[in-house]
């Protein structure tokens, strides 16, 4: 049989990627887990397996297409028996535990297995509180089916399509497991497709779960244009991104017209709806070439029009947000490193190898983390009404690479765990990683303070912009070789970098950040000091 493989959910609020490579080709037999192509979202590149052995008979995209999130990637040939959800009874195993599953499906229809989608960056799983159906009920679609509580929020589950519930694979309490069955539904049959028990799996994106949970008002009315499906009334099809970006302008979502799939709506459309503009169809036809989009003045013929995407455009994003709701303020200052970076050049030799390089950087991380121990404000968190604020007891020191998808900041995490080599190898691994574009989630994310090396580049001094919800960066300058006024007067050449410090000023000031780099500077200027501190 022939399947669609459903580009599942690849980190939160993400709804596109680039087709960065396919790495199989029409016709290719593929195994369980073996990499199909890489993709780059805006957050980083991710390479998706085969979760079944097949043939690959067709791919649906070409190479730099923009891929949707619920949509079919590629079609693959597969046996029944691989098939994870097979058109018969999919229950297998636990039929026995409900004689319900045990009848056969009516003619012209098939049971399916619901798979729990994705509800959320980093949840495994969540607990099953109510069911809001029975097995034998008759449910039609987007009817809720039951109440799930996830370590974020409560959140209702709707059903992909009208059908009946033949088995509920979970008890109130139970934990159940994301991307596993968690009810199987007998519904009509398509003649001549694929049983779809993976494609509506797929589909019930964290967005329309959380969706179908809020009693939002009705959505706006008029009549709906070609090709483009306006918000059902009462819900709206939107990831988390866009569930914030709505609330945070004072947005009722359920009112926006939404231009994707089934009324989906995204930041443009919020955007179309505040200036009072409709969304334009989402199968309106592309008249212009590759590459171009659409914009408010024509193009000369030597203008070149390229869409914002990948990891610039989530910076974009995340920079006018910061700038927005943080009220930056600087601070800067001038080290004295001659005696650390000839500490550096004697350990350099003797230590440095392929997996481990003995920066400078390692040394500011170290030395930051002791500084944070005396002056932990700096590694804080304040929420979203700035009425509570977060000591964090991890030191997760982040560190900006202009890597050739854009800028990533991946971090070192619990640097006031670990030694200066220990350090050096994870900075190595991550610079490496980053250069790459394949940096891990995990790596990007839970940073407590962040350093930008703008001196790689020969910059001096910066204005470096806070790396939300963080309360403070650094931008390191180039070193110098400057003169300077010694103890007994006399002029000698020193190596000398400026320090550009930006902190969140409704929970720190000039003081305290002044006093912070202090400290921070006494131990890199004299590195005996960040010696004898060390624990």
């Amino acid at each position: 049989m022939i399947k669609d493989f459903i580009l599942p959910d690849i980190g939160e609020g993400v709804v596109e990627c680039e087709l960065v490579e396919w790495l199989v080709t029409e016709g290719d037999s593929v195994a369980e887990d073996q990499p199909v192509c890489d993709v780059m979202t805006d957050k980083a590149l991710v390479q998706i397996p085969a979760p079944f052995p097949g043939v690959i008979s067709k791919l649906y995209y070409a190479k730099g297409e923009i891929a949707k999130v619920h949509e079919p990637l590629y079609a693959v040939e597969v046996d029944a028996v691989d098939s994870e959800a097979p058109a018969a009874n999919v229950a297998g195993a636990d039929t026995a535990a409900s004689p319900s599953t045990n009848a056969a499906a009516s003619v012209g229809s098939q049971v399916e297995d619901f798979m729990l989608p994705d509800i959320g960056e980093g949840i495994v799983e969540c607990e099953l509180v109510e069911w809001l159906v029975a097995e034998g009920d008759t449910v039609v679609e987007d009817q809720p089916i039951c109440d799930v509580m996830t370590d974020k929020a409560l959140v209702q589950i709707p059903a992909m399509k009208a059908g009946k519930i033949v088995k509920l694979h979970y008890r109130k309490g139970q934990l159940a497991q994301v991307h596993q069955p968690l009810f199987a539904i007998e519904v009509a049959a398509e003649s001549g497709s694929a049983p779809v028990a993976q494609t509506a799996a797929a589909s019930a994106s964290s967005g329309s779960t959380s969706a179908a949970s809020q009693d939002q008002t009705q959505a706006q009315s008029g009549s709906q244009t070609a090709g483009c499906s306006m918000v059902p009334q009462g819900k709206a099809l939107a990831s988390p991104a866009v569930r914030r970006m709505a609330r945070s302008l004072d947005v009722d979502i359920a009112k926006v017209p939404g231009s994707g799939k089934n009324g989906r709506v995204y930041k443009e459309d919020i955007e179309r709806f505040l200036k009072g503009a409709t969304p334009q169809a989402q199968a309106q036809p592309q008249t212009l070439p590759q590459g171009q989009v659409q914009t408010g003045t024509a193009a000369t013929a030597n203008d070149r029009v390229e869409p914002i995407k990948g990891v610039r455009a989530v910076m974009a994003r995340m920079m006018t947000e910061s700038v927005s709701s943080i009220p930056h303020f600087t601070y800067c200052e001038e080290l004295d490193l001659t005696e650390l970076i000839a500490l550096r050049e004697a350990m350099k030799a003797k230590y440095s190898n392929d997996e481990l390089k003995l920066t400078m950087m390692p040394f500011f991380m170290k030395a930051m983390s002791l500084a944070l121990t005396e002056f932990p404000v700096i590694n804080s968190r304040v929420n979203a009404d700035c009425t509570e604020l977060t000591y964090l007891g991890r030191h997760n020191i982040g560190m900006a690479v202009d890597s050739k998808v854009g800028l990533l900041v991946p971090n070192v995490k619990d640097v006031q765990d670990k030694s200066i080599l220990d350090v050096a190898a994870e900075v190595t691994r991550l610079t490496q990683a980053a250069r790459s574009g394949r940096v891990a989630p995990a790596d990007l994310k839970d940073g407590s303070i962040s350093i930008s090396n703008i001196g790689a580049l020969g910059g001096t001094v910066a204005t470096p912009i806070i790396n939300k919800p963080e309360v403070a960066i650094v931008a390191l300058g180039k070193v110098q070789t400057l003169p300077r006024f010694n103890a007994k007067g006399e002029v000698e050449a020193r190596k000398l970098m400026q320090v550009s410090w930006s902190g969140d000023h409704r929970v720190i000031d000039g003081g305290t950040i002044a006093r912070f780099c202090n400290l921070w500077k006494q131990y890199l200027e004299q590195p005996q000091e960040m010696l004898l501190a060390m624990r």
